[in-house]
């Protein structure tokens, strides 16, 4: 007794978590079975009432769905999962990167779909997409960071999804760390279906919404319920002259995703390759907002333009300047991303940094 309680007090905050887990799992008894309509369904069940034919019914599922740290919350209607952060996800300021953000929120939103039955072969594609050939694309995502964890920390990011108009859905996360429960993040998106053999987009039939909606909160659940907030923030095209620019970047194979083109995040990455490198040395990353118009493919070359949102010839309603200037601590900037070739443009962009704290 002397000798576990010494290790379990001398381990890290990562490992411990994961035994916590890995018992709590074990207690709870979580049981994942089909229902009705053939979609898998977890419950739990109290400590020594597990049964044999819970240990079956808990065994449809796959060792990674075992391994996984999340599940359904209670009513069905959202989903959590836990993350350790990485050596090999945090950056100079060795924290996560905001790319490691958005690769898992992408992740857990994957893993609340193929929890509720959806294909994991098309991104979370319902059983009418997959016969119709159609897939979800990203139109927008915004990403607010109030504090990036560290390598070892542990969060845990809640998600949910709902019905955005005739013409697609959103997604919604928090993100939160789990020592503390507070709130470290937020998210949100929208996301339209498109054809996986036309390329085209196509309206949300009633048949598809019928699939997905009896897994949505039955009254609007938003991220960011309040007024004004920056996710619905409109974002004008960069005007010329650009003050930074990053020329000719190419999509690199590992950069396309399971629907054939360059996957989200990857935008990201272009986007602040043409930040100032005095902002990258001083600040940090708090909000992000990325428009997407067109599909990158991999034999794209891609230009990377940003400007100072306040120098960009933008105004208010009430004619004051509407971005931050370098002096301010938080700075304030708009970025486009454009085809070499053809100058098309691929995605537009807002991003705020705030004064880093040393």
């Amino acid at each position: 007794m002397l000798r576990t309680h010494h290790v379990a007090a001398s381990s890290s905050p990562a490992a411990a978590f994961r035994r916590r887990f890995r018992a709590g799992g074990r207690q709870r008894g979580l049981v994942t079975c089909a229902s009705r309509d053939g979609f898998p369904v977890s419950y739990s069940v109290s400590p020594g009432l597990e049964t044999a034919a819970h240990v079956a019914a808990r065994d449809v599922r796959t060792l990674g769905e075992r391994l996984r740290m999340g599940s359904l919350v209670e009513d069905g209607l959202s989903y959590k999962e836990s993350f350790v952060v990485r050596s090999y996800e945090v950056g100079v300021n060795k924290t996560a990167t905001v790319e490691t953000i958005a690769n898992l929120l992408q992740e857990v939103g994957c893993n609340h779909a193929q929890s509720v039955g959806f294909s994991n072969d098309g991104f979370a594609t319902t059983t009418t997409m997959r016969k119709l050939r159609l897939i979800w694309v990203t139109n927008r995502m915004h990403i607010e960071i109030y504090k990036y964890p560290a390598w070892g920390d542990v969060v845990e990011i809640e998600t949910w999804c709902q019905s955005e108009g005739r013409i697609g859905t959103r997604r919604d996360w928090i993100i939160k760390d789990l020592s503390n429960g507070q709130v470290i993040g937020r998210a949100t998106s929208k996301w339209v279906m498109m054809n996986q053999d036309t390329r085209k987009l196509q309206r949300v039939t009633d048949e598809v919404r019928e699939e997905y909606l009896v897994f949505c909160p039955r009254t609007p659940r938003l991220a960011f319920p309040e007024e004004d907030n920056g996710s619905s923030k409109k974002i004008p095209k960069l005007a010329e002259p650009y003050e930074h620019s990053r020329l000719g970047l190419v999509p690199r194979r590992a950069d396309l995703d399971m629907n054939q083109h360059v996957n989200n995040v990857t935008y990201i990455g272009w986007v602040l390759e043409s930040m100032p490198q005095d902002i990258i040395d001083t600040h940090e990353l708090q909000t992000i907002t990325l428009d997407y118009r067109r599909e990158c493919q991999h034999n794209d070359s891609v230009d990377s333009l940003t400007s100072t949102e306040s120098e960009a010839g933008l105004k208010s309603e009430n004619g004051s300047s509407n971005g931050s200037t370098r002096s301010d601590p938080n700075c304030q900037f708009l970025h486009f991303l454009k085809l070499a070739g053809t100058g098309l443009e691929i995605n537009r962009g807002r991003t705020v940094w705030r004064k880093l704290e040393r």
